[in-house]
């Protein structure tokens, strides 16, 4: 019998596969909600990555939630149909149009080119808004702002029985409102909702950067609650970075265990920080 060469890259494989057994342990039937970006989702390519990884964790005894958002392909369509979109805040002032399209863009393409990508690679994912099941309830955020919805009432039954179906929850970013109507939410706090309420292990926020960064630039790698609060009030986090912290700290105070911001271009990032000892962005945890 011919001896088989010993690829380095085998070795290790092997080894990292070994070192990563103790966080397979640590996160057995842990729930991860995972908030994927329209900037991570990146190319065909990077979203068979990115589903590729989902259907690894759930074979490992993880049950992923995923929560999209789209912006950018919102903002395709809008400017498509010749429709104006304006920003108060971060927010989107969404009238009866937009919410329209809002809604066709996110729970049509978005949710099921991730949803698609899931089963290809061998998992099973179903696709949802916060208007199926009475997932979310929604109040209206600010009559200015139109038809935007900041979540009041969660109800995550639906989605702990497609747990224990394993089945994957693939979940656009919109909320019933009280009276029927049909409310946009921003994604990163669709994100933390919903894993307040099921009161997850993990909510990883997929971005496009790396993490919260100090006054010099550099990636601060594990933060407590009131480091985010020093940082925000001496004006280093700021922009962007503001809602999605804020979203970190509304989670950790509705019972999820930690938070991370991460990088969601880069390959492999949820098995980055789940399954490695250095992590990936910036971990965040309460005081």
């Amino acid at each position: 019998m011919k001896k088989r060469d010993m690829n380095r890259d085998w070795i290790d494989t092997a080894r990292t596969l070994s070192q990563a057994l103790p966080y397979l342990q640590r996160y057995d039937e842990a729930i991860v909600v995972i908030k994927l970006g329209g900037h991570a989702m990146g190319s065909d390519e990077a979203m068979e990555d990115f589903a590729r990884d989902v259907v690894l964790m759930q074979q490992v005894g993880i049950n992923p939630v995923i929560v999209h958002g789209g912006g950018p392909m919102i903002n395709a369509m809008l400017d498509k149909l010749n429709i104006q979109s304006e920003f108060v805040n971060g927010k989107r002032v969404t009238d009866a149009a937009t919410v329209e399209v809002v809604e066709m863009v996110l729970s049509g393409v978005v949710n099921k080119r991730i949803v698609q990508a899931i089963n290809r690679q061998g998992g099973t994912a179903v696709g949802l808004s916060g208007k199926d099941a009475h997932l979310m309830i929604c109040d209206q955020t600010n009559p200015d702002l139109g038809f935007v919805g900041t979540p009041a009432e969660m109800n995550p039954k639906m989605l702990q029985d497609l747990f224990a179906h394993d089945v994957i929850p693939v979940i656009a970013p919109l909320g019933a409102g009280r009276n029927g109507e049909t409310f946009n939410v921003n994604g990163d706090t669709a994100a933390g909702a919903y894993a307040a309420a099921l009161k997850a292990d993990r909510l990883l926020l997929l971005t496009d950067v790396d993490g919260v960064k100090d006054a010099n630039g550099e990636v601060l790698t594990e933060l407590k609650a009131e480091q985010i609060r020093q940082l925000t009030r001496d004006g280093v986090i700021a922009g962007g970075m503001i809602p999605k912290t804020e979203t970190a700290l509304d989670a950790i105070r509705g019972g999820v265990r930690a938070v991370v911001i991460l990088d969601g271009r880069a390959p492999n990032a949820c098995l980055l920080e789940l399954f490695t000892e250095h992590g990936a962005g910036s971990l965040i945890r309460p005081d």
